[in-house]
């Protein structure tokens, strides 16, 4: 049964999620680096600025997170499923997530701050 508030999930979730879009942009911007495009810096600077965006965004949640006594654990992975085990106050509970599941939402926050932080 979910006891937690919309509030709390969410802040779980992007407890999941940024660290798995700030691990995909490390690598992106490592071979960006590397990489010969014509206007490399353009590239390496988008992704500095996302990840900079992304790490204040964490610091945020992870500052809720304490505030409201919770906590996140990664459990076991497999090829397909990722376990999560949530502490709020004094419950815990255990989520399995879809690594696809996962994926795809890791690109959908991607294109969020990408097109939508960036765009202005």
């Amino acid at each position: 049964m979910n006891r937690r508030s919309k509030e709390e999930t969410k802040i779980l979730e992007h407890l999941i999620y940024l660290p798995l879009l700030l691990a995909v942009l490390e690598r992106d911007y490592q071979q960006a680096k590397t990489t010969p495009f014509k206007l490399n810096q353009v590239y390496i600077n988008l992704i500095e600025n996302t990840m900079k965006k992304i790490q204040a965004d964490l610091k945020g949640f992870k500052e809720k997170m304490y505030k409201n006594k919770m906590k996140l654990v990664k459990g076991n992975t497999d090829k397909s499923f990722t376990e999560y085990h949530y502490y709020v106050a004094n419950d815990h509970e255990v989520h399995r997530y879809s690594n696809a599941a996962l994926k795809a939402n890791t690109e959908k926050l991607l294109c969020y701050y990408l097109f939508k932080e960036n765009a202005g």
